[in-house]
């Protein structure tokens, strides 16, 4: 884990960016003036502290493995309370729709493609709130509570490699749909047995825990996002 990053109190909170049951998330700023996100988990509830301390050592997990790759968010610290990691600025897709954008789609397949060389499958791409638009319009993606890591080119990496792309698809389907490819296409309508699985038996269970008993209003926890 990175150890230069200055952890002091000294930081100061610029903006609140989400608060929910597994910790806030805010804009701050070090004392060198450098921006960066702190996910703080001291105030969660203690009943939640270790689905989020896990959720949250498992963002931490992910981040190391894309360490030096470009429009992903970078790992500061982790010390078990507060993950810290770089500020990227840019606005969640659906802040700032890249409508027509096939350039956007591009860079982000290829992206895409490197986290799943470092063999990292971001595994909940859906959301978008879970792609940055850049302030210069790069693809961005953050958000890796979820990632899962493996060999690449191991069946089950292939698997969930296949599922971020099909998200990523349906995202341009929806903001640059003349610009699909015959192959594409054949790729968003093959669904994999793990798709069908989570529709059948893991959303209902998700929808229940997240509406019903974490009182999320919005789409599946998706809020705005650094």
């Amino acid at each position: 884990m990175p150890d230069t990053h200055d952890r002091s109190d000294e930081a100061i909170e610029v903006s609140a960016l989400k608060a929910d049951s597994f910790g806030r998330i805010a804009l701050m700023r070090g004392s060198d003036g450098t921006r960066f996100v702190r996910r703080d988990l001291r105030h969660v509830p203690l009943w939640l502290r270790l689905p989020a301390w896990w959720l949250a050592r498992r963002e931490a997990r992910g981040l190391a493995a894309v360490a030096g790759m470009r429009d992903v968010p970078q790992l500061l610290a982790w010390d078990g309370r507060r993950l810290d990691r770089s500020y990227m600025p840019g606005a969640a897709m659906y802040q700032r729709p890249p409508h027509g954008d096939l350039i956007y789609f591009r860079r982000a397949r290829r992206l895409l493609q490197g986290l799943h060389r470092r063999g990292l499958a971001h595994n909940d791409l859906a959301k978008e709130a879970n792609w940055l638009v850049l302030d210069d319009g790069r693809p961005a993606i953050i958000d890796f509570q979820l990632a899962v890591r493996g060999h690449p080119r191991s069946r089950w990496m292939r698997l969930l490699a296949r599922e971020d792309l099909r998200h990523l698809l349906k995202h341009k389907r929806m903001y640059c749909r003349a610009a699909l490819t015959p192959v594409e296409k054949r790729v968003l309508k093959r669904t994999s047995w793990l798709r069908d699985l989570w529709f059948r038996t893991g959303k209902p269970v998700y929808r229940v825990v997240t509406r019903r008993i974490l009182k999320w209003e919005d789409n599946e926890g998706q809020g705005p996002k650094p």
